[in-house]
């Protein structure tokens, strides 16, 4: 078997899959520390798959171009490898209430397997370049982020569960006014649940508990947690929680 540019199977190709193999993996590393649903696997799968996808769709056509009556163009399989990841970013992204999660991560299999691509490609300073880039963005940029807007309103979704007849909303209501947010969006869902109780001789009586789950969309301050202390402190709230619109750490 000859090793050789022409048939793309030399030593060449062999290094660049390597490469694309410890890129991918340095990227994937870092999604994996921060526990996102794709991680060191995912990512260096896809980065070695589109390597090995470009050097098909460069080399594994030589033996029928030989025969001279047949023009291929050699990046069309790769031109699919972009379209075709697309599938796997819209599996990572989904939607909670008002909460967008997974971006971020579908971003990154993106480049990951951009990264893979330029390796194939021969052009591994700029795989080199972009891998670099990538830690710089996730690393820098929140910081960066949390400096350049603290002091401006972000848009932030609370929810809180309360049990209902204490006059609890207008308590919560007013508190969010006080702290400085402004109610965009609420709506509110009745629930019902049963609990069980003994009188004092010993039979068991089933009450029905009658609760308020409120969501809201505040704009404010982009820091909820004191907020939240003094939502949960509030008499006759069961529970609060919040999701964040805007998330940069994904």
């Amino acid at each position: 078997m000859e090793w050789g540019e022409p048939m793309g199977q030399g030593w060449t190709q062999v290094w660049e899959l390597l490469l694309a193999l410890v890129l991918c993996s340095l990227i994937g590393v870092e999604r994996e520390l921060k526990q996102k649903s794709a991680g060191l696997r995912t990512h260096t799968l896809v980065g070695v798959g589109a390597a090995l996808f470009l050097l098909v769709s460069k080399y594994g056509f030589t033996d029928v171009l030989a025969e001279g009556r047949i023009v291929l163009d050699p990046s069309r399989v790769a031109a699919q490898i972009v379209s075709g990841i697309g599938f796997i970013g819209g599996g990572l992204i989904f939607v909670r209430r008002d909460v967008v999660r997974g971006l971020t991560t579908a971003a990154v299999v993106w480049m990951s397997v951009a990264v893979g691509c330029a390796c194939a490609a021969g052009l591994p300073v700029l795989a080199l370049v972009v891998t670099a880039a990538h830690f710089l963005i996730v690393y820098g940029y929140p910081p960066l982020i949390r400096v350049l807007t603290r002091r401006s309103p972000g848009t932030t979704a609370v929810r809180v569960t309360y049990r209902d007849g204490e006059g609890v909303l207008r308590a919560v209501l007013e508190l969010v006014t006080r702290s400085g947010y402004a109610v965009q969006h609420a709506v509110t869902e009745r629930q019902e649940l049963d609990r069980e109780e003994e009188d004092e001789h010993g039979r068991l009586l089933v009450q029905a508990r009658h609760l308020i789950d409120l969501r809201m969309r505040l704009l404010g301050p982009r820091s909820v947690n004191d907020l939240l202390s003094e939502l949960a402190g509030q008499q006759g709230v069961v529970g609060v929680e919040t999701g964040e619109i805007d998330d940069t750490s994904e």
